[in-house]
């Protein structure tokens, strides 16, 4: 009886694959099920549309630091880009218009949160609780991204602050700034888009900034309609231009990953960019890092030191410690009065909260085997977790370069996964040896120890809690793609049920 109704508690619906997340990760994967034939799958989005990091990210100025003809599928090029580095807005049409194009929004399941994802090893597949509704599966691609959660850290009184209080990724368009005293906190890829954008709005803005960033000027421009014109009509310039902009990645990274001291003249450049727009001494020297360029990711804006000169504009070289009303005071002291506080201060990234909900073969979460840090086979598969692979996933990320690039090659591996479950028949799942995945994460650290991401002198958003570089893949595109082609069955141990085995073993 305990039996039966066990078996009606599971009476869901069950499909071959589940996606989660319907950014640039999850779209590529649904596409890349389709063009493999499978069907049966469903994209869980926790949001009400598609697009990811591209749809939560909609502050004023939010745009691409990589070249859009690059920022995009090699499988859905897209002629009409109007900037050579596009705006959140066009970003985000263009995912609409894959998911439009590929006809995934059938298989979208949109306000459908995973609360909860639990290996059955009884029958070898994922038991997966949604905001949306229940439901099973025998492969699961985590797409949700490190760029979803945001992050606000810890700050003694903030919780007091009269005034309104947002992250850059959960930007509050209801709130007028205009007039009003300001503060920015951190000075990342948002900060120093946001910055520009506000300075003219407010009364005051106050910058605080715990480590300057390297910036180098933005080379935007709009796209003419001519340009545009050939894209259309001759497909193979627009490929020319993306094959184009990747060649001159893939010859810089070797500086970033074999030679950073190699890295002089590129710091030249930048002080060069400060200097022109920045006059005073003792300002430039706040701005002026004090570790190699590079070792942070190198930012790209041509008007962010000269908001920064602005006679409206302060800024703080110090961390935000305290908030006493709605004073703010940093960690050296100084105090600036704020009606709005901004926080441009990154996202999870070496601490997904997605690994919460999921539990493995032995009962643990992934959050609790990563608490000593991210480590997977190939960035792909994690130990313990059968069937289980996530885009985007450990030391995957890129300093320099298109994380498309990096997506694709990811799901290419995907593809073989599949079709290598298909080729072993049956109900069966494969398993990361922890062998594999320790091999594959010493080889990537070892790599990792040149590096100016390692050796530069800075702390960045790289590195998780013990100070390892769990985020960034220390070598070329072209190598991780080769590394991505193939599933190697004996990186896997390979699972059936119980019945399966038996007539394996009676054949």
């Amino acid at each position: 009886m305990a039996e039966q109704e066990q078996e009606q508690d599971r009476e869901y619906e069950h499909v071959r694959v589940a996606v989660v997340g319907s950014g640039f990760g999850g779209l590529g994967a649904a596409v890349r099920l389709r063009r493999e034939g499978v069907t049966d799958f469903v994209v869980l989005e926790r949001a009400d549309s598609v697009g990811g990091t591209w749809r939560d990210n909609s502050y004023p100025g939010c745009a691409c630091d990589v070249p859009s003809h690059l920022y995009s599928f090699s499988f859905a090029p897209n002629p009409h880009w109007p900037r050579t580095f596009s705006g959140q807005r066009h970003i985000r049409a263009y995912l609409e218009h894959v998911a439009d194009v590929f006809r995934l929004r059938p298989h979208i399941r949109f306000n459908s949160e995973v609360k909860r994802m639990t290996w059955s090893g009884e029958r070898l597949c994922w038991d997966i609780e949604t905001s949306g509704g229940n439901l099973s599966a025998d492969i699961v691609v985590s797409a949700t991204g490190p760029l979803s959660d945001p992050k606000i850290p810890h700050i003694p009184g903030l919780d007091s602050f009269p005034g309104k209080v947002f992250h850059s990724a959960r930007w509050d368009h209801d709130h007028d700034l205009r007039g009003k005293r300001v503060a920015v906190v951190g000075t990342g890829a948002s900060a120093i888009q946001i910055v520009p954008a506000v300075q003219p709005l407010a009364e005051r803005l106050t910058l605080f900034q715990r480590t300057p960033p390297w910036v180098m000027p933005r080379a935007d421009r709009a796209i003419s309609g001519a340009e545009r014109w050939l894209h259309r009509q001759l497909p193979f310039t627009a490929q020319a231009r993306r094959g184009l902009l990747w060649g001159i990645r893939e010859l810089q990274v070797q500086a970033f990953t074999k030679r950073p001291h190699e890295l002089g003249l590129v710091e030249q450049l930048a002080r060069r960019n400060m200097t022109r727009a920045i006059k005073d001494p003792a300002l430039r020297a706040r701005l002026t890092p004090d570790y190699r360029i590079g070792c942070k990711r190198i930012l790209l804006s041509s008007d962010y030191y000269p908001a920064l000169a602005r006679p409206n504009v302060d800024v703080v070289a110090s961390g935000l410690s305290e908030i006493r009303g709605a004073t703010l005071v940093a960690a050296d002291g100084s105090a600036a009065e704020a009606d709005a506080i901004i926080f441009g201060t990154g996202f999870h990234v070496t601490d997904m909260p997605i690994t919460e909900q999921v539990v493995g073969a032995d009962g643990r979460t992934l959050a609790e085997v990563w608490k000593t840090g991210m480590e997977s086979l190939r960035g792909t598969s994690a130990a313990g977790f059968p069937n289980w692979l996530s885009i985007i996933g450990p030391n995957t990320g890129l300093g320099n370069s298109s994380m498309i690039l990096m997506i694709e090659s990811q799901l290419n591996y995907l593809a073989d996964f599949v079709r290598q479950l298909n080729v072993l028949g049956g109900r069966v799942a494969l398993d990361a040896r922890t062998g594999a995945v320790q091999a594959w994460n010493d080889k990537v650290q070892e790599r990792m120890k040149r590096t100016v991401w390692n050796t530069g002198g800075c702390t960045s958003w790289y590195l998780d809690a013990s100070g390892r570089n769990t985020t960034v893949w220390p070598g070329t595109t072209t190598e991780f793609r080769r590394a991505t082609r193939r599933v190697d069955l004996r990186e896997y141990d390979v699972l059936r049920v119980a019945a399966d085995k038996r007539a394996e073993v009676d054949a």
